[in-house]
């Protein structure tokens, strides 16, 4: 059964979606079958991941409300890897509708259990705020993976997100933790990256993940062709980051890990795909 988690931050602009597609990738390197759960109606961790958002047939929208049962939204990405149940701006509309719908917060959490026994990991993208889709991700994971860059007001939006995440596991679901806090775009040269860095240590401790993902202009131009850094240039600094990130990850939540496959074993998308 696959370990659920979301990569989330209130605050926008962090690197959630460039963490999660490069955390998927690096996953699929290591040996791992991952989905990747796009929530944000921006679409960007479907194009990122090499999907065309505009052509999709069936979206976790679709999902959400019903329309589409998970299995047939998922596709599977060959450059990738990963599979993916992407998203589009039709994703907006789906906190109005959701609203008037029996479980709303828990429609993700029942569409994914018809597929959580396929994958190692399930990864979802959430939105830059704690709306309705950001609980249907919360509401279904295990943990949660806060991507956060080290300035001072980054600090002051992680406190509401940490609060927000207690009360989830409060009131929805005592399955979910902070699983950790991963530093991206990190630049060791600025005195006051560090100084964050070492208060986050210091308050957080063994919440603070070892790996620490560099400011790399190289993942920065990965998403324009449609891949991770992982993948479109597997020997950047930050490439090399996101693949011992994903180790810590899988070393870290206990899920079994070894060497990586010459071919890692296809996802169920990847296996229908060969058929049709």
């Amino acid at each position: 059964m696959a370990r659920i988690f979301c990569i989330a931050n209130q605050k926008g602009g962090v690197g959630k979606t460039t963490t999660t597609v490069n955390l998927a990738a690096g996953l699929v390197r290591i040996g791992q079958r991952v989905l990747v759960v796009d929530l944000d109606p921006q679409g960007n961790t479907t194009m990122g991941s090499g999907l065309d958002k505009r052509a999709l047939e069936a979206t976790v929208y679709d999902v959400l409300i019903g329309a589409a049962p998970a299995a047939d939204a998922i596709q599977h990405v060959e450059r990738v890897g990963y599979d993916v149940l992407g998203a589009n701006r039709e994703l907006a509309g789906a906190e109005v509708e959701l609203v008037e719908i029996d479980q709303r917060d828990r429609r993700l959490k029942l569409a994914l259990a018809e597929v959580q026994d396929d994958y190692d990991f399930i990864l979802i993208d959430c939105p830059p705020s704690l709306s309705l889709l950001t609980l249907n991700g919360l509401t279904c994971a295990h943990g949660v993976i806060v991507p956060m860059q080290c300035e001072y007001f980054a600090l002051e939006g992680l406190s509401d997100l940490v609060n927000s995440i207690k009360q989830v596991h409060a009131n929805l679901n005592r399955e979910l933790h902070l699983i950790g806090l991963l530093r991206v775009m990190f630049d060791p040269r600025m005195t006051l990256q560090q100084q964050v860095s070492d208060q986050l240590q210091a308050h957080f401790g063994d919440k603070v993940f070892k790996t620490i993902i560099p400011r790399n202009v190289r993942l920065a131009e990965a998403p324009s062709y449609g891949l991770p850094g992982v993948i479109f240039d597997p020997t950047a600094k930050g490439s090399i980051a996101f693949i011992e990130f994903a180790r810590e990850m899988v070393e870290r939540v206990g899920v079994r890990s070894g060497q990586a496959p010459a071919a890692p074993a296809p996802t169920p998308a990847a296996a229908r795909r060969s058929k049709a």
